[in-house]
């Protein structure tokens, strides 16, 4: 495969499929399946993918069990970018999921010092191409990037959920979005030196960046890059493409 980056790396794309649908109250149907219009959810955020030249390979990581349907839906909605599309199976975590898509990238094509992933969360089908774009140029300048906005609401510290034990600065904050962009080779080093019980607490790979003191750039997200937790979500969403069905 052809790298469209040249001399400045290839680029993968993993989309971060691994969820249950368990707070959408359909524990038999991961969120991401869900029909949104006439499409389902991975499908459409796939596509946002696959359709920007920047991308070698776009890698989703299906919870196993789901491998063969994503494959299949994959080839029946996108038969065009097919071939541009792998499916593997994820992990447990959130990390182990990034790791596999690492030893993919590893084993098919090796790492080398100046390729990028970019990293999101399958359940947010509306992310933009200039959030992409933007997520590809920064990882190359900086290493590490997190697509965030601004805090609107006021943010509240407490310790034991019961006491206010500060109010920061709300100008100061801001809330996380995906995509999370890295340089690939840096982002394994980072991921494989985390001990037991940093995995343990490490959820997010840009903390493990940052609490190594190296530094993550922010892209400015958008307030539509929803992600699609619960059932109230998915009519927000459904209500944005013009589409009033529901899920069995």
């Amino acid at each position: 495969m052809t790298s469209s980056a040249g001399s400045d790396g290839r680029v993968y794309a993993a989309i971060l499929a691994g969820g249950s649908g368990s707070r959408m109250g359909n524990p038999d149907k991961p969120k991401q399946f869900w029909m949104l219009g006439s499409r389902p959810v991975i499908v459409q955020t796939v596509e946002k993918f696959a359709l920007v030249d920047d991308f070698d390979e776009v890698i989703v990581l299906a919870a196993a069990g789901w491998v063969k349907q994503t494959r299949d839906l994959m080839t029946r909605y996108l038969p065009s970018l097919a071939g541009k599309i792998t499916v593997v199976t994820g992990g447990a975590e959130r990390n182990d999921t990034i790791m596999c898509a690492l030893r993919h990238i590893e084993q098919e094509h090796g790492i080398g010092p100046d390729d990028i992933i970019v990293t999101h969360d399958a359940v947010r089908p509306f992310v933009t191409n200039r959030i992409i774009v933007e997520n590809i140029a920064a990882a190359r300048e900086f290493g590490a990037c997190d697509t965030v906005v601004p805090a609107t609401d006021t943010i509240v510290h407490s310790v034991d959920g019961r006491l206010v034990e500060s109010i920061p600065r709300r100008s100061e904050y801001y809330q996380g979005q995906t995509p999370q962009s890295f340089n690939a080779a840096r982002l394994k080093e980072m991921l494989e030196g985390l001990g037991e019980d940093e995995r343990a607490i490490l959820t997010d790979a840009c903390k493990a960046f940052a609490l190594r003191g190296q530094k993550v750039a922010l892209v400015r997200g958008d307030v539509t890059n929803m992600k699609l937790t619960y059932t109230s979500d998915m009519r927000i969403a459904r209500a944005i493409v013009g589409d009033g069905g529901e899920d069995a």
